[in-house]
């Protein structure tokens, strides 16, 4: 995809959605000796959270697994939306698409595997992490630079905000 489509994209961004497990977490599974389940999250997908609320911008995860490290997680971040537990990702989509009053061009979703494919292929901008699977990448708009658990989330949100020339307001947070 050119450079000039994807700023149109991602200039039209108000909500940004993103899975968890591949796209926040490296897609590991961590299990205490309890057998409670414990996720790794980058704290610089953290501050892209933080950005994207500072720049006016709604954010939600969609996750398949139910966890209460994420919802911790999801708490700590200020995150408007969160389902967890379903792998009908869309039902979840069409509730926030409503509860905003946005059309579909003016979400971005960032994914990793087979189970986001319905949500990348409806939103206006879908992004998925350098070590997405290959049929994802395929069906991305813009694939990150970097892995998922790595900062891709923060990478996707900083697009988005150089795309609509709220970068440098952005600055002004530190």
């Amino acid at each position: 995809m050119n450079l000039p489509d994807l700023q149109l994209r991602a200039s039209r961004i108000q909500l940004i959605l993103t899975d968890c497990d591949g796209v926040l977490t490296d897609g590991s599974l961590y299990y205490t000796a309890n057998g409670e389940a414990a996720k790794v999250f980058h704290i610089h997908d953290g501050l892209g959270f933080k950005l994207a609320r500072h720049a006016g911008l709604k954010t939600g995860i969609i996750s398949g697994r139910q966890s209460a490290a994420l919802e911790l997680r999801a708490h700590e971040l200020k995150v408007d939306y969160l389902y967890q537990g379903n792998d009908a990702k869309l039902s979840a989509y069409e509730e926030i698409l409503a509860k905003e009053g946005v059309t579909d061009a003016q979400i971005a979703y960032v994914g990793d595997d087979l189970h986001d494919l319905v949500l990348l292929r409806r939103v206006g901008f879908a992004i998925t992490v350098a070590d997405a699977v290959t049929e994802v990448r395929a069906a991305a708009h813009f694939v990150t630079e970097r892995r998922g658990g790595r900062g891709a989330f923060r990478e996707a949100v900083e697009l988005i905000l150089k795309a609509q020339d709220k970068w440098d307001d952005s600055l002004t947070l530190f």
